[in-house]
């Protein structure tokens, strides 16, 4: 599955759409964050995590978004499943994101 870009208007509506959701919250000047979007998109593809819908969100133009997942740093990943947030972590460890990505099967 490829990464989808959205915002504060598409935020809800992905969410009630797929029961498992994993957010990217990131900005534009965050190095880091430019980082680990290969990773991310490499999850996004990888078999393991076919039924996860995977998301990118800037962090600094969602506000709404970002207060759903309790943003404090970038990149920050946050976990949803049934529209509820299960966890989120400030990293940019690949491993410590597919630990949030496992708690989701």
């Amino acid at each position: 599955m490829e990464v989808k870009q959205v915002s504060d208007s598409e935020f809800e509506e992905e969410l009630s759409a797929s029961d498992k959701v994993v957010v990217k919250y990131y900005a534009d000047w965050c190095g880091s964050c430019r980082l680990f979007s290969p990773k991310y998109k490499r999850l996004a593809r990888d078999e393991k995590f076919a039924g996860v819908t995977f998301l990118d969100i800037n962090a600094e133009k969602s506000p709404e978004a970002r207060k759903a997942a309790g943003v404090t740093n970038l990149p920050y990943f946050a976990v949803f499943k049934d529209g509820q947030l299960l966890e989120g972590v400030n990293t940019s460890k690949e491993e410590m994101l597919v630990g949030l990505l496992n708690k989701l099967n």
